[in-house]
């Protein structure tokens, strides 16, 4: 087991299994609040739908991968990484700004759904609330599985991480149901987006060091330094660092000046407080106003 590989897909799947979870749970109990309890099946139907669809995108993007020869392979091992990276910093930002609402906003679209009288329209709520989530971790897994490659079952240790984190995001989701465990939601989003940030980091040096080594990107090559005698990034704490932050311990020039850039620009940006918003006004249905 590589327990850095592990731990990087255990964050990635508890942090966006938290926020489908999340989602899930407030559109659950708010039906449950206002009476609508017998439409939890049309819930589940678009959560598995979602589910579903998410785990076919990974298996399509991890084959279509793999299949390709070289330099072709590398080249879309690389631009993966960068998509996911792209998306996983724009994820980061999204909940950033509408963590304060969102539990507004859903109950907003319950309450237009029951108002119109289609209850089919929650199966497609939970769908669109779900599926974002599940293909961002579909995305974000597939770069880390192809930056972990098999190196001391790199691979097999992210998808157990992930499904790890991913069990432990739905027990986080049904205590919030209960209301019988108290989660800082602030405070876990806030931790655990600096990790996203240093592993989307990871992702984009590795694709850089890919690019490099296909000979799409020609300058910066040359080794900024070399610790392999100290630190190897191949084996122990190199290991575990490697598959958590994309430590290498003979960086390319260019390698280390992308990871260095994208940590200063990005995680002030995160960290910063955030400005407070208009509310949103939210329109009850006849059934939410009576409770």
């Amino acid at each position: 087991m590589d327990l850095g590989s592990f731990t990087s897909g255990a964050l990635t799947g508890l942090r966006e299994g938290v926020e489908a979870a999340l989602i899930v749970s407030i559109i659950l109990a708010y039906l449950a609040r206002t009476g609508n309890a017998r439409h939890f099946s049309r819930i589940w139907l678009g959560v598995g739908t979602a589910l579903v669809t998410s785990l076919v995108v990974g298996v399509i993007l991890l084959i279509t991968i793999g299949g390709l020869p070289e330099p072709y392979e590398q080249l879309f091992e690389g631009v993966a990484m960068v998509a996911a990276a792209a998306v996983v910093t724009w994820m980061l930002f999204w909940m950033r700004r509408q963590a304060a609402s969102v539990k507004g906003e859903l109950q907003g679209a319950v309450d237009r759904v029951l108002t119109e009288g289609s209850v089919w329209g929650l199966a497609i709520l939970a769908f669109t609330a779900v599926i974002r989530e599940g293909v961002e971790t579909s995305l974000f897994l597939v770069g880390q599985l192809q930056a972990a490659g098999d190196t001391a079952g790199g691979s097999l240790s992210v998808l157990a991480g992930a499904l790890i984190g991913i069990a432990l995001a739905v027990v986080i989701g049904y205590g919030f149901y209960r209301g019988s465990r108290r989660v800082n939601l602030r405070t876990f989003f806030r931790v655990t987006g600096v990790g996203l940030v240093l592993i989307a980091a990871g992702l984009l040096s590795h694709a850089v060091h890919e690019f490099i080594e296909v000979g799409v990107i020609t300058f910066g090559t040359q080794t900024a330094f070399d610790i392999s005698g100290v630190l190897p990034h191949d084996e122990g704490i190199g290991l575990f660092l490697r598959a958590i932050f994309g430590y290498s311990s003979a960086p390319e020039v260019l390698t280390l000046i992308v990871w260095a850039a994208y940590i200063a620009i990005v995680l002030p940006l995160f960290l910063r407080p955030v400005t407070p918003g208009a509310a949103t006004p939210v329109t009850r249905s006849p059934e939410a106003a009576r409770s």
